[in-house]
């Protein structure tokens, strides 16, 4: 099996040996716009004007076939005698869909394609390893080094879809209440965007959940401080209500996320009665932090006066 890795350095192997070492730069590159471009055919005079622009038009056939002979060296001596790849037919060259190869790009593209079509409330346990799995693959950018136009744009496309992957198992893991884990999320992501601030949000809601309170004010300065940095804005409306509520203990947990298998029988609420059991319930939480706070009067009240005074 052909072993492609995308994600940081460029490798490409077989079970013997690196095949990429005997290949010259263009050859590479060419070898990884047809993997990433493997959709369509393409031909001889487009793949040459790209990868040769500044050569004339014979020239630039020319070192076309050189780079394509190189692979198909490098491909056939280490692939089982065959390497068959690509196909070049006539003015055509293409990827070759027969091929036995594996490519992190392309396990990476398929749990992309779940997580796009699924909530994190319909992730199954499957699933979400899944997406586990994707965002481990992701070692580096794609193919780090490297700078032509096509390949940014293939490495911004996918470092996007990479921090929707890490966004993904947050909320997953905040719905099964796995708040260390989806922590961890959270920072791999700030590593990588220090400004989104929806995954500041997220991450004071897990710090909160998870029992650390001030960890999770801190996450609120924390986010406050790298939008003035590099934006110069203060955080949004939403972001300010989520830490006055965090503030004044007034953050629930989310529902438990059921588990696989039969459920209980659930009453349905008609909608009509949510804004009024909403309302309900801020009046009761209210109420509570009231009672708390008269409970806490009365202790020190009563501890005051268990104290004997000086004059007894």
């Amino acid at each position: 099996m052909l072993r492609v890795q995308l994600f940081g350095n460029l490798r490409i192997q077989d079970e013997r040996r690196r095949l990429d070492s005997s290949q010259s730069n263009r050859a590479k590159e060419l070898f990884c716009y047809l993997l990433l471009h493997r959709d369509h055919s393409h031909s001889r005079e487009t793949l040459a004007g790209r990868f040769w622009a500044d050569c004339d038009k014979n020239q630039s056939r020319k070192y076309l076939r050189q780079a394509l002979w190189q692979l198909h060296q490098s491909l056939r001596n280490g692939h089982n005698g065959d390497g068959r790849c690509l196909n070049v037919e006539g003015d055509l060259v293409s990827w070759d869909e027969r091929a036995e190869i594996w490519v992190d790009v392309f396990q990476f593209e398929s749990a992309f394609a779940t997580a796009e079509r699924t909530t994190a409330e319909a992730l199954s346990r499957e699933c979400a390893d899944g997406l586990r799995h994707a965002v481990a693959l992701y070692q580096g950018d794609l193919m780090e080094g490297w700078y032509q136009d096509w390949c940014l744009f293939h490495r911004e496309r996918l470092h996007n879809n990479y921090l929707v992957l890490l966004e993904k198992l947050m909320d997953y893991s905040e719905l099964h209440r796995e708040y260390d884990a989806g922590l961890a999320y959270g920072e791999r992501l700030l590593n990588r965007d220090k400004v989104r601030e929806r995954s500041h949000v997220r991450m004071m809601r897990l710090q909160y959940l998870a029992g650390d309170r001030a960890g999770a004010i801190r996450q609120f300065h924390r986010c406050a401080a790298a939008l003035q940095e590099e934006l110069g804005i203060r955080p949004s409306r939403r972001t300010v209500e989520v830490y006055e509520r965090i503030c004044a203990e007034q953050f629930d947990a989310p529902p438990r996320a059921a588990a696989s298998g039969p459920r209980e029988t659930e009453t349905p609420v008609s909608p009509a009665l949510v804004p009024g059991l909403r309302e309900l319930k801020s009046q009761l939480l209210t109420l509570q932090h009231h009672v708390q706070f008269q409970i806490q009067t009365i202790d020190k009240a009563l501890a005051s006066n268990s104290t004997p005074s000086a004059i007894e």
